[in-house]
C-alpha cells in the first residue's frame, strides 16, 4: 500500500523526473553488477508442484519431489547428536549470550503507576563446548536426583539460556522434556505436570514464586524443583516432600566422578523429545508429542529457506522457548553454529518499555543478522514507526514518503535501491540493530501492509512461514527472493501438502483460477500426536497407505501456479450469520489490524444473529488526539467508555474496512472499546499473541448481549 504523497504536483513531478534520469544513468551498470536478473528469475521461478498432477496435490517441493529430506548430515539422527556435531564443528564459537544487568530501578510515571526500569551491560557469552560440558553436567545431576530415562521432566521457565541448557541435557540422557508457556494460568499448569506425570521440574525462582507455588498441592507426584537462577532465601508453606535446588548445584552434583562416569542411555530417532503443550488458544492445552525425528526433519527443512545461514549469523532469541516457532528456530542456529543472544520483547530495543532512558536496548548492542517475530510484534513496530513519521517535519516526511513509495515500485519489480536505503532508511534500520538480512514471521498471518513496510524499511527480506505445533512449526517459508506479499510459500523439503474439499465453506480443489481446499501436511516433521488423548489423534490425524503420516490442519489454502501456498480461511473462525453469509473472522481482523487507530481487534459474530461486532483495543495516542479533536476529556478509561467516541471509532473502521475490500456483512455493525491491552498475563491472547476466542467471549459475554440485544 502506497503512502500519501502530500506535496504539490509541480514538486512532484520534479522530483518524478530527477529519480527517473538517475534510473536511466545508473540501470543498466547496477543491472548488471548486483545480480538483478538472476534474482527476479528465482523470484518467478516454479517453486512446488503437484506429485500426482492432480490440482488436489499432493504439493512438494521442486528439489524434493522424488523423496522428502529427513536430516541435515548423515547419521545425525537425534538431538543430541545435532548438538555433538556443532560442537565438533565449532567448539570455542561463541553459542549463548547473555546480557549483564548493571542497575534496576523503579520510575514513576506521570499517572502514578510504577515502571522497573532496567541499564543493561555487554553480552557474556558461552561457547559451544561450554555450553556442551554444562549441559552434561546438568543431565547427569538430574539422573543423581532421580530421573529417569524415558520419564517426562518438565520445564516451566522464560527465553533464556538456561532453558537451552537444560534442554540440551535432557536430549542427550533421554529425558523427554514436557514444555509449558510461563503465561499460563495455574490449572493449565496442573493439568499439564499432572497429565504427564513429572516428578521433576526446572523453572526460574520469579515463576516459583508468581505461579508455581501457588499449585504445588495440586501437583502430588512432583519431588523435585530445580530453579535456574539463585536458589530463593526461604519459600514457607511449600508441601512436605518437594526438595528446592537451583542449577548450579545439579551442576556440581552431575560433575562428581561418580556420577558423570554413569552410562546414559542415548535415544534412537522414535524417542519422545518434547511434549510440547500448546498456548490454549482454543481450550484446555493439548500435549503434542514430538520425536527426535521429528523435530530433526523440521527444522532441516526450515535450514534449507535460509540462505549462506553459517556460523557468522547471530540470532536474537526473545519469543516463548515453550513456543515451536522460537524452539526450533533456536536449533536451526544451533545446528549451523550461529550464535543466540537473548532479549525479552520489554527490552528488545532502546525504545522497550523496561529499557532505561537513554540507554541501549538488545538489539543495538547484539546488532543480530537473523530474527524471528509473530505478526503482533510486527504491526507494534510498523504503526511505531508510522507515527514516529507523522510527527516529522514537512520536509522530512515528505523525503519519506517518497522514497519509501519509490522503493515499494522497485522492489515490486524485483529490483534494490541502495542509495534509499543509505540515506533514508538506515535510522530505521537501526532500530533493529543495522546488520539484520533475514527476518521470519509465524505464528499468525502476516498483513501484506506490514510486510511490504519491514521490507522497505529494515532493507531485508521477510520470510513468511507457516506450520504447527502438531508439524514442528515446519510446513512452508516464503522464498526470500519473492517480493509478494500474503503468501506463505511452497512446501518446506521436508513435508507435502494436499487439500481436500470442504464442501460447507465452498472450497474445492477444482476452483479456478487456484485450486482451494484444507490444508492436509504430511512428512516426517508430522508429529506423533496428542499425549493421552486417542479420540482427537484420531479426527486430526492419519496414516496413508504409502506409510506417511498426514495433520488435518484446519485452514483453508490455495495454490498458485508458481507452487506458493496462500492461507485464506480457517475452518473453526468461520461463522454463518442469519441470513446465510459465512464470515471469516480472521480475514475481519486481518484487514481491520491495518488501521492505525487499532492495536488488536477481535470479531465476533453469532449463528443467530445478522451482522458482525467487535472488541478494539485502540491505539492510546491515536484515540486520545481524536478525542481532543472532538472535544471528548477524561481518564483513559472514560474516554473508551464514551459513546461518541465509539460511534467516531466505528466510523474510522467502516472506511478501513471498505477500502480492504471487505463485504457489507462483514463489516461490523457494534464495537466496543477496551482500554486495558490484551496481553498473555491478562489470559485473552497466547504467548504467540493469537486470540483467545472463548475467553474473549466469557471476558465481553455483557458487552455481547448488550450489543446484540439492544440493552
Amino acid at each position: 500500500m502506497k503512502l500519501k504523497e502530500d506535496m504539490s504536483p509541480l514538486l512532484l513531478q520534479v522530483f518524478r523526473s530527477v529519480v527517473w534520469v538517475y534510473s536511466v544513468i545508473t540501470f543498466l551498470p547496477w543491472y548488471l553488477l548486483s545480480g538483478a536478473s538472476e534474482r527476479q528469475a528465482c523470484a518467478k521461478r516454479v517453486k512446488a508442484r503437484s506429485v500426482s498432477g492432480s490440482p488436489a496435490g499432493s504439493y512438494r517441493a521442486v528439489n524434493s519431489q522424488q523423496k522428502l529430506v529427513s536430516l541435515l548430515h548423515e547419521g545425525v539422527d537425534t538431538l543430541d547428536k545435532v548438538f555433538e556435531y556443532a560442537v565438533v564443528h565449532f567448539p570455542q564459537r561463541d553459542c549463548l549470550g547473555t546480557r549483564e544487568l548493571l542497575s534496576e530501578e523503579d520510575e514513576i510515571q506521570p499517572n502514578g503507576k510504577v515502571f522497573k526500569k532496567v541499564i543493561l551491560g555487554d553480552y557474556n557469552w558461552l561457547s559451544y563446548e561450554d555450553t556442551f560440558h554444562l549441559s552434561q553436567r546438568f543431565g547427569s545431576g538430574l539422573a543423581a536426583l532421580g530421573q529417569k530415562p524415558l520419564c517426562n521432566i518438565a520445564i516451566f521457565c522464560e527465553t533464556r539460556a538456561e532453558w537451552i541448557i537444560a534442554a540440551q541435557a535432557c536430549f542427550m540422557y533421554n529425558f523427554p522434556l514436557v514444555t509449558l508457556y510461563s503465561t499460563l494460568g495455574g490449572a493449565a499448569i496442573a493439568h499439564g505436570l499432572n497429565e504427564t506425570e513429572v516428578t521433576h521440574i526446572i523453572t526460574s525462582k520469579d515463576l516459583l514464586q508468581s505461579r508455581l507455588k501457588a499449585i504445588l498441592m495440586d501437583v502430588p507426584r512432583l519431588k523435585h524443583i530445580i530453579v535456574v537462577d539463585k536458589k530463593p532465601k526461604s519459600l514457607p508453606d511449600l508441601p512436605r516432600g518437594i526438595m528446592v535446588h537451583n542449577v548450579a548445584a545439579v551442576q556440581e552434583l552431575g560433575a562428581k566422578p561418580e556420577n558423570i562416569m554413569v552410562s546414559r542411555r542415548q535415544p534412537v530417532p522414535s524417542d519422545i523429545a518434547v511434549i510440547m503443550y500448546t498456548s490454549g488458544s482454543t481450550g484446555i492445552p493439548k500435549g503434542v508429542m514430538i520425536s527426535h525425528r521429528n523435530i530433526i526433519a523440521g527444522i532441516t527443512g526450515m535450514a534449507e529457506r535460509i540462505p549462506n545461514l553459517n556460523e557468522n549469523d547471530t540470532y536474537i532469541g526473545y519469543l516463548p522457548l515453550a513456543h515451536v516457532l522460537e524452539l526450533s528456530a533456536e536449533l536451526v542456529c544451533v545446528s549451523h553454529g550461529c550464535r543466540i543472544g537473548y532479549s525479552s520483547p520489554q527490552t528488545l530495543a532502546d525504545q522497550s518499555s523496561k529499557i532505561k532512558k537513554g540507554s541501549k536496548g538488545d538489539t543495538s548492542m547484539l546488532r543480530p543478522t537473523l530474527m524471528a517475530a509473530v505478526p503482533e510484534i510486527m504491526d507494534r513496530i510498523y504503526k511505531n514507526v508510522m507515527t514516529k513519521v507523522e510527527e516529522m517535519s514537512s520536509v522530512q516526511k515528505t523525503l519519506f514518503v517518497l522514497a519509501y513509495n519509490y522503493k515499494m515500485e522497485q522492489i515490486s519489480k524485483g529490483y534494490n535501491t541502495p542509495l534509499c536505503d543509505r540515506l533514508v532508511f538506515k535510522k530505521v534500520r537501526s532500530l533493529l540493530g543495522g546488520s539484520m538480512r533475514v527476518l521470519l514471521s509465524g505464528g499468525a498471518p502476516l498483513s501484506a501492509a506490514t510486510q511490504r513496510f519491514m521490507n522497505i524499511c529494515f532493507c531485508c527480506p521477510v520470510g513468511q512461514g507457516y506450520g504447527l505445533t502438531e508439524t514442528c512449526g515446519a510446513g512452508t517459508i516464503s522464498d526470500l527472493a519473492d517480493y509478494s506479499t500474503g503468501r506463505v510459500g511452497a512446501p518446506l523439503v521436508c513435508s507435502e501438502i494436499m487439500l481436500k474439499d470442504w464442501e460447507e465453506g465452498g472450497y474445492f480443489s477444482t476452483d479456478k483460477p487456484n485450486p482451494r481446499g484444507e490444508i492436509l501436511m504430511g512428512g516426517p516433521n508430522v508429529t506423533m500426536g496428542y499425549y493421552k488423548n486417542e479420540q482427537k489423534n484420531r479426527e486430526d490425524f492419519f496414516v496413508d497407505v504409502n506409510g506417511q503420516r498426514w495433520f488435518c490442519t484446519g485452514d483453508i489454502g490455495e495454490f498458485h501456479p508458481d507452487g506458493c501456498l496462500k492461507i485464506i480461511d480457517r475452518k473453526k473462525d468461520l461463522v454463518k450469520l442469519q441470513a446465510g453469509e459465512y464470515v471469516s473472522l480472521g480475514k475481519v481482523e486481518a484487514v481491520l489490524k491495518n488501521c492505525p487507530l487499532i492495536d488488536n481487534i477481535c470479531a465476533y459474530a453469532n449463528s443467530e444473529e445478522s451482522y458482525v461486532i467487535g472488541f478494539v483495543v485502540p491505539n492510546q495516542k491515536q484515540l486520545t488526539a481524536l478525542a481532543e479533536q472532538k472535544g471528548i476529556r477524561g481518564s483513559w478509561e472514560e474516554i473508551c467508555n464514551h459513546a461518541e467516541m465509539e460511534k467516531e471509532v466505528l466510523c474510522i473502521i467502516t472506511d478501513a474496512a471498505i477500502t480492504g475490500k471487505l463485504e457489507r456483512f462483514e463489516i461490523p455493525k457494534k464495537i466496543r472499546l477496551s482500554a486495558e491491552p490484551w496481553t498473555p498475563e491478562t489470559g485473552l491472547v497466547t504467548d504467540a499473541f493469537k486470540l483467545k476466542r472463548k475467553e474473549l467471549k466469557t471476558h465481553y459475554q455483557d458487552d455481547i448481549e448488550r450489543m446484540y440485544g439492544g440493552k
